[in-house]
């Protein structure tokens, strides 16, 4: 495989014999040429004598199974391609147990004075709290923050407190707005060293199959991604989110969903506008109709506002009537209604993310209202737990992928990448199987079938056609006959966005 700032440019057409055209089907074979699927032609004549002209290549594929490019519809790729280099605390039971990880740490990659960054942990079932004394006694002269798995909770010892101006911070665990304002006040990595970064956690989602991401990173992220498309071709196409501090800007540049960023051959360009109704539900933030337990009769009890609903529905008014699609951040079943009744005042397309619990006469709005759901399959299996303590009785219909797609919704999955890995493989595998553990499914009733789960984690596409976009995966698996072990692991061969080889042998 060639670095990606350097692919080499692709002959100019190219045929792939004796593969399979999708999960379950037929032997073919598939010429590209100028980044476009030109034909598709049954081998049973023998497709690569029919398609090559002379000098063109042909790569038998013996046949694998040939798909369209995968997307991953949420991620926040600096935060990703930054927790690939941070210390993991997934899987941590305890608050002494992170504490424990950070002094071993910190004896063996010391840094004096660097700030020490933690990325995973989950505080929703921890029999103690998180504390800033415990890292204070584990490494006292060393700032240290330790970002939540959700992204919504930041915890900080007094060192890195002092650092950011919060020195009489009682806990040191700090939630949605504060600790977002508190990541910001921390130093940078540079951009040229971001940019890496960033670059190599493209390669590997290539390498996984993806030919596509959504960029939720918050900030400038069409700024960032302008910057690096002057540099180099992604190994994926992105579409950079627009934060609302950003949207005048955007909007004074004519800048539309869809529009071409840099010079990367248009696999650059503007995503959705990125708004928030709520928080998450590992911090009991998420807003719910219900009362959280244990937090009945309080300010917090119903989770947190994050934008008011009248608020909501200008700021989706002025995007959209600029050509820019809005997105809402929408996790309790409460604040998922507010985003669908925004979309009916405003009548526009667009997306909501996560739509993790959502009230019965909320599932047939999506598709009625024409709003794609942007759904997550491993945070159903990675939160089942937290949710059955804290959505107790309402966990049918929590992650209600089966019904969303019964109801005629749009799904499009995504990882929402560092709180689960940046691999679609994954988000099938739990959307099929509705467990990772060994446990039996959780919610078994909403499960997907294979393909549906496919169709969901490549933006919509079922079938490859004369005409498309040359966005392909190969595999070695046909994804209907494996299990869910082998779709976790799911071997991929080779994969092409926009005609060119971005990982393979080729």
């Amino acid at each position: 495989m060639t670095d990606g700032a350097m692919i080499p440019h692709e002959p100019a057409a190219v045929t792939l014999a004796r593969v399979r055209l999708g999960a379950g089907g037929p032997l073919v074979g598939v010429r590209v040429a100028e980044g476009r699927v030109t034909h598709v032609v049954p081998e049973r004549d023998g497709a690569a004598p029919t398609l090559t002209a002379m000098g063109e290549r042909v790569l038998d594929l013996d046949g694998r199974v040939l798909l369209p490019g995968l997307w991953d519809a949420h991620v926040h790729l600096a935060e990703w391609a930054s927790a690939r280099r941070r210390l993991d605390l997934s899987g941590t039971a305890c608050a002494r147990e992170v504490a424990d990880r950070v002094r071993a740490h910190g004896r063996t990659a010391p840094g004096a004075g660097t700030v020490l960054f933690g990325y995973g942990f989950r505080d929703g079932l921890w029999p103690d709290a998180p504390d800033k004394r415990l890292l204070d006694a584990a490494l006292p002269d060393r700032p240290v923050v330790l970002v939540s798995a959700d992204l919504h909770a930041v915890w900080l010892n007094s060192a890195c407190l002092a650092l950011v101006g919060r020195g009489d911070h009682p806990s040191g665990l700090v939630r949605e707005a504060e600790a977002h304002a508190i990541l910001a006040a921390l130093p940078e990595v540079p951009d040229e060293t971001m940019d890496g970064w960033v670059a190599d956690a493209c390669r590997a989602a290539a390498a996984r199959g993806v030919t596509g991401v959504i960029d939720f990173q918050f900030g400038d992220t069409v700024g960032a991604w302008e910057r690096r498309a002057a540099q180099s071709r992604p190994a994926v196409r992105v579409a950079a989110a627009v934060y609302p501090g950003h949207l005048d800007a955007a909007l004074a540049r004519g800048l539309r969903t869809g529009s071409r960023i840099g010079a990367a051959e248009g696999l650059v360009r503007v995503g959705p506008l990125k708004l928030f109704t709520d928080g998450s539900l590992n911090t009991r933030t998420a807003l719910c109709r219900d009362p959280y337990p244990g937090l009945e009769g309080t300010d917090a009890a119903h989770g947190v506002e994050q934008t008011a609903p009248h608020e909501l529905v200008r700021l989706m008014r002025r995007a959209a009537a600029h050509g820019i699609e809005p997105a809402v951040h929408a996790i309790g079943d409460r604040a998922n209604t507010i985003a669908l009744d925004a979309f009916a005042a405003v009548r526009c397309r667009g997306r909501i993310e996560h739509a993790q619990l959502l009230s019965p006469e909320d599932l047939p709005r999506f598709a009625e209202l024409g709003v794609t759901a942007g759904v997550q399959p491993r945070h159903a299996t990675d939160d089942r737990d937290v949710a059955d303590r804290y959505w107790a009785g309402r966990t049918g219909r929590a992650f209600a992928y089966a019904g969303l797609l019964a109801a005629g919704a749009r799904l499009e999955f995504g990882s929402d990448a560092p709180v689960s890995a940046l691999d679609p493989w994954l988000a099938v595998a739990s959307a099929v199987a509705r467990t990772d553990d060994g446990r039996p499914a959780w919610h078994p009733e909403q499960r997907l079938p294979v393909r549906d789960a496919l169709a969901a984690a490549a933006s919509g596409r079922r079938l490859i056609r004369v005409g498309d976009r040359a966005d392909l995966v190969v595999v070695d698996v046909d994804p209907t006959a494996a299990d869910p072990d082998t779709l976790r692991a799911m071997p991929v061969h080779a994969t092409m966005t926009a005609g060119r080889w971005t990982h393979g042998p080729y």
